[in-house]
């Protein structure tokens, strides 16, 4: 057995009861649990200490990356480059403009992406990655503004920069600190609060999120309005207030959506009859035949706007416990029919 398997084995026997240690799997799995949380201790305090470490220069940052008239070019390499592609993604998304540019590539061609209205933000956790001290030169020769995140102030690459923000990140949560766990952890966060901070400063509004990804489940929720979905016109299933309930079950049966409006003449809302309201009838025993539809809708009825956006329309809906309402105007003027199907039909959800 060797030292490291020892070590474990009595680290495992410390942390079960006598009864556990006769099921390994048992006392495997309480292990991981402990390494894990271990983990997730450690990096949750690399994030929490950011904070005695960004302060002016963090505000410093913002505002360099606020007045850039180009693109936020975010270099890194290896993990460091991971990270901070997504941090070029999640400022792009935000309406910072943002690229990522890996920094063994910009030295062979790459570096051509950069112009002189951009703003480098270059990351390196020891702030001695050679690949990146080696654009230094080519990147104050373009005399473009450098922002590094760094976990050591003193490194070449913090000196360099117009504004260093330092992790302050010393070790990582792994055994033996290897791998990039803290550091990348802490690195990320303070990209999101860059991004966050940024996006408050542009006065970015769920709409410009929205635009920011159209093809998504977020830009549907975001941009889709009930104008969009609605029946209208020739679809709007209608009924005069002096029509008898056979008109109005034909009317339904026609347009197929469950229900009728009942309007006036200038189409302002009266009421609605769905088939719910139709089980009730029946019920009660009243005349199909030669009943007036004005005496037995429901007045009451909850309506909606078509600005509204159709993820609100679908929270009402569910709220409420219904599947369709009327599209009404500030005059009740009945412009539409909205459907639940037609929602999920879109792929708000």
């Amino acid at each position: 057995m060797t030292i490291l398997s020892e070590f474990a084995t009595k680290q495992i026997a410390f942390c079960v009861s006598p009864k556990e240690k006769d099921f390994g799997n048992m006392t495997t799995m309480k292990q991981f649990t402990i390494w894990g949380l271990e983990v997730l201790r450690k990096e949750a305090q690399a994030i929490h200490d950011l904070e005695h470490y960004i302060a002016e220069h963090f505000a410093q940052a913002c505002e360099i990356l606020l007045n850039c008239k180009g693109h936020i070019i975010v270099i890194g390499l290896g993990k460091s480059g991971h990270i901070g592609n997504k941090i070029a993604a999640t400022l792009a998304s935000t309406g910072s403009p943002a690229f990522f540019v890996h920094a063994s590539e910009a030295t062979h061609g790459d570096f051509g992406m950069i112009t002189a209205d951009d703003v480098v933000l270059a990351i390196s956790n020891s702030g001695k990655t050679s690949e990146i001290l080696t654009l230094l030169p080519h990147i104050t020769q373009l005399a473009v503004k450098l922002i590094s995140i760094t976990s050591d102030p003193t490194s070449p690459l913090a000196q360099e920069a117009a504004v260093n923000l330092n992790t302050g990140v010393q070790h990582e949560a792994g055994p033996f600190a290897l791998a990039p766990t803290s550091s990348t952890t802490a690195t990320l966060a303070l990209g999101d609060a860059l991004a966050i901070a940024l996006m408050r400063a542009r006065n970015f509004t769920h709409e410009d999120f929205a635009r920011s990804h159209p093809g998504g489940i977020i830009g549907r929720r975001l941009l889709l309005r009930v104008s969009e979905l609605m029946h209208t016109g020739k679809m709007i299933p209608k009924v005069h207030a002096d029509a008898l309930i056979k008109d109005a079950l034909i009317e339904m049966t026609e347009k197929r959506l469950g229900m009728t409006t009942i309007v006036d003449d200038d189409d302002r809302l009266l009421g609605i009859f769905t088939d719910g309201d139709l089980r009730r009838v029946i019920e009660q025993g009243h005349n199909l035949t030669d009943s007036h539809i004005v005496d037995l809708m429901v007045r009451e009825c909850k309506t909606i706007q078509q600005n509204i956006l159709a993820f609100e329309a679908l929270t009402e809906m569910e709220t409420h416990k219904i599947t369709v309402m009327p599209v009404v105007d500030a005059k009740q003027t009945v412009l539409g029919v909205l459907h639940m199907h037609d929602i999920l039909q879109a792929g708000v959800i």
